[in-house]
């Protein structure tokens, strides 16, 4: 039998406050959404002003994220390099910057997806709140 790592509840708390705290900090309206290993939503929070897709497009960019073991950007590079066919596959809905693997012992525990202003600035606000883990 094997053992792994979980995200408990204070854990999620802990990644969307520091996750939030750097949204709020540069001004940026996003939904930041934690998920499990197997993608399942824990934990999701919409801050005011935020987008109402962002509440959709932020927990498929995590479960993508989880479900794949990478950053969601790895999918959006392979279809913007041309391998369009990879938009047919299946369970992944999120294939777009912003998806950031949580990483506990070598192992993917789950993810953080944010949307609602840039890639790369949704991506920022991820790394915000796994950097608040203490793993």
């Amino acid at each position: 039998m094997k053992t792994k790592p979980m995200l408990s509840a204070s854990d999620v708390k802990t990644i969307l406050a520091g996750a939030e705290e750097h949204a709020l900090k540069n001004n940026w309206a996003v939904t930041i959404s934690v998920v499990d290993d197997g993608g399942h939503v824990l934990g999701l929070l919409r801050l005011d002003d935020a987008a109402p897709i962002s509440a959709q497009i932020s927990p498929a960019k995590a479960r993508t994220a989880a479900l794949g073991r990478r950053e969601s950007k790895t999918y959006e590079d392979t279809i913007n390099q041309g391998r369009t066919a990879f938009l047919s596959a299946p369970g992944l809905e999120g294939m777009l910057e912003g998806g950031v693997p949580i990483v506990v012992d070598g192992r993917i525990v789950g993810a953080v997806g944010v949307s609602g202003v840039k890639s790369s600035e949704d991506v920022e606000i991820a790394r915000a709140g796994i950097a608040k883990l203490s793993v």
